[in-house]
């Protein structure tokens, strides 16, 4: 099982390439038998376009291992940010997403209007929109480095 884990991690979000679908919490059930292997994904959001492209990649990557692969995208578990993990949250940071914060549900935009600046660790920031580049995303300005950022909401 440990070395299936490996070769999903290897497999990034291609809006996030520094974040692997396991950090991200999408790969969310996977069972080995023999030299098939199983594995559920997960939406971060219904109707996420890069689903397709994401499964396809997750099939390539232990095609390329030998196994035969049976990937089925599912909701049964809803997706949350609570699943991306803590070396997710750091691979954000680095890439310079806000990481969402622990344990918030997004059910309003009162938890959204403000966020820790992953560039200068700062607190003085302002949320500008709560609509990112991606459903998953929302922007703010910090007013200690003046510099804007996105955060990955929480779900």
């Amino acid at each position: 099982m440990n070395k299936i884990l490996h070769i999903l991690e290897t497999v990034k979000d291609p809006e996030i390439p520094v974040l692997s679908l396991v950090d991200l919490g999408v790969i969310t059930d996977v069972v080995v038998d023999g030299d098939t292997v199983l594995v559920k994904m997960t939406p971060t959001f219904v109707g996420c376009p890069a689903m397709d492209y994401m499964k396809a990649e997750v099939e390539t990557a232990l095609q390329q291992h030998g196994y035969k692969p049976h990937v089925t995208i599912s909701f049964e578990k809803p997706w949350s940010s609570d699943l991306i993990s803590e070396k997710g949250k750091a691979a954000l940071k680095k890439y310079g997403l806000a990481p969402p914060p622990d344990n918030k549900l997004f059910t309003d935009l009162e938890i959204l209007e403000t966020a820790t600046c992953p560039r200068c660790n700062g607190t003085n920031t302002e949320l500008k929109t709560p609509f990112g580049p991606t459903l998953c995303r929302a922007l703010y300005y910090c007013h200690s480095c003046k510099e804007a950022f996105e955060q990955f909401k929480p779900v």
